[in-house]
């Protein structure tokens, strides 16, 4: 196999595979801190809140942008011969972007939960800025990624 099409199919595995990773680690951050919320809650006689599921749910997107990055690219599989190099970088690019993305946005759900919690559930506009702050860098990812594989011109197929 030739070290191009090698990096480019590498590349393609990474782009979800790391964004995946860090919504992982993100969602499991965020989980345990409103795990801890609810648990207080409890112990405290107050009903559970549900605003907790959302912090916890927030990076999860990044393995869906991460994914449709993969989609795209592996339509340019075909050029991974003269492009394997560039397929790997966009994809080491989008999985980095999304995972540390993910990653950030579940501490900070993670410290939303706790906020929350100990605010009696004020507040919760300034968690979903915070949220949304830190979407924007995953969306910024998908977006510059999705330009910079334009650049990929698609051969036909002989």
């Amino acid at each position: 196999m030739d070290a191009n099409v090698f990096l480019g199919q590498l590349g393609v595995g990474l782009a979800v595979g790391l964004a995946a990773i860090g919504s992982c680690i993100g969602a499991g951050a965020a989980g345990m801190a409103a795990a801890g919320a609810w648990a207080k809650d409890a112990k405290a006689g107050k009903p559970l809140r549900f605003i907790y599921v959302i912090c916890v749910a927030a990076p999860i997107t990044q393995t869906i942008y991460g994914f449709i990055i993969t989609n795209q690219m592996a339509d340019k599989l075909g050029q991974a011969a003269t492009a394997g190099g560039l397929l790997f970088i966009i994809g080491v690019a989008t999985g980095l972007g999304e995972m540390l993305s993910a990653w950030v946005q579940g501490l900070i759900g993670a410290a939303g939960c706790r906020m929350l919690s100990d605010s009696d559930g004020k507040g919760f506009a300034f968690v979903l800025i915070a949220l949304g702050i830190a979407e924007t860098v995953g969306i910024f990812t998908l977006a510059f990624m999705l330009k910079l594989l334009q650049s990929i011109a698609v051969l036909p197929v002989q």
